[in-house]
């Protein structure tokens, strides 16, 4: 067994692997820590697609619940899960010897308990803002554990400035490290890939793409999206809006609510993607959007958005502005008129597009990359465990 100072257990109640961004990340994570040289124990819930991580041991709960899938956020049945975990997690400490312990959103509780038991330092990952979740008590409860875990943890890692300032803003003494999602791929498109999904999207070869990807949350501002949909195609008649993602019964509320307005067939509800060929779905559009209304973290469709060297259409929201600007985006008012103006300013303007487009690229090979986000984890352990820090 080797020594204190190489394991980590990682603990987080999501889904491995699901389709959005915390599960994505949590690969991320896990990946770099191992990369970084720790040997990583992974406690995860039992649900979702098994992938494996190499280097790392993944360990799940037992679905005691008969789960098949669970909310995003805090929820009763998460709890539930927690409080499973939270004992498979004290035989893993008696087993042994972690250097750090690792917990994210809900699971930072049962890391800082973990860690103060047996000496273990504790990183508390927070990827979401409590506000952005429905008022109740179960909401209260979760926000006030997290107040706690922030002042007592070793570390706290947000996933953007906004969440390490409210660390900051509560926990001054607590060191805060933003360490920026990335593309939820590392996958480059390709030329064939590209053409097959672009063939699959565009019904005519002057077809103008404009394709959202994303959850439908309320946060997303998916009502400012549906409702630009109509002025836009008023307006030009070639564009074509593509939606990947959504449950089934939202496809099917909104594809009434477009039909009712005579547009839905020019909008196409082509489901989720994996990560891995999404990137060759976003090349293959001319324009994506992002009508985010809420939060202060980066949406992670923005990553993949400029990775692929596509124009962006985005509200002028916080969210948004913290990785886009003038130099890579269209920013508009969040309103539904706003959003559908920029979407045709972009559709007609294919230089703009040209121009927008490589500008994003550019930042995200400098700044928003796997070995940004390795060395970012590498400079946090190594910090709080009093390490000298690699250069």
């Amino acid at each position: 067994m080797k020594d204190r100072g190489n394991r980590a257990l990682f603990i987080a109640s999501q889904p491995f692997f699901e389709w959005r961004g915390s599960p994505i990340r949590l690969g991320y994570d896990v990946r770099a820590i191992q990369e970084n040289g720790y040997d990583v124990d992974f406690l995860t819930l039992p649900i979702g697609e098994r992938r494996n991580v190499p280097g790392v041991r993944i360990i799940r709960a037992p679905n005691v619940f008969f789960a098949k899938r669970i909310s995003i956020g805090p929820s009763l049945l998460k709890f539930g899960f927690d409080g499973i975990m939270f004992i498979q997690a004290l035989g893993l400490i008696i087993r042994h010897r972690y250097a750090v312990i690792h917990g994210v959103e809900d699971c930072g509780i049962i890391a800082l308990i973990l860690g103060r038991l047996c000496g273990a330092k504790v990183v508390f990952e927070k990827h979401s803002d409590a506000k952005s979740y429905k008022k109740g008590r179960v909401m209260r409860a979760y926000a006030a554990v997290e107040r706690f875990v922030m002042r007592h943890a070793d570390a706290v890692i947000g996933t953007g400035p906004g969440l390490v300032a409210q660390v900051k803003e509560l926990a001054p003494d607590t060191p805060g490290y933003a360490i920026s999602d990335i593309p939820s791929s590392l996958a480059e498109p390709n030329a064939e890939g590209v053409a097959q999904a672009r063939a699959e999207m565009a019904l005519a070869d002057d077809d103008v793409l404009a394709t959202y990807v994303g959850s439908f949350a309320v946060y997303q501002g998916i009502e400012i999206l549906f409702q630009s949909m109509p002025l836009a195609l008023a307006q030009y008649k070639k564009l074509r809006f593509i939606i990947i993602g959504g449950s089934e019964t939202e496809i099917a509320h909104w594809t009434a609510w477009l039909k009712e307005r005579d547009c839905a067939d020019r909008v196409s509800f082509i489901g989720k993607r994996d990560p891995e060929a999404l990137p060759c779905y976003l090349a293959a559009s001319d324009l994506l959007l992002s009508p985010r209304i809420a939060g202060v973290n980066t949406p992670l469709k923005l990553l993949d958005y400029l990775k692929v060297s596509r124009a962006i259409v985005a509200t002028n929201h916080p969210a948004n502005r913290l990785i886009l600007d003038e130099e890579t985006a269209v920013l508009t008012a969040i309103d539904a008129e706003a959003f559908a103006a920029g979407i045709v300013q972009l559709a007609n303007d294919s230089e703009l597009r040209t121009k927008l487009g490589g500008n994003g690229r550019q930042r995200v090979d400098e700044k928003y990359n796997f070995s940004v986000f390795r060395d970012g984890l590498r400079d946090c352990y190594a910090e709080i465990l009093g390490k000298a820090r690699l250069l």
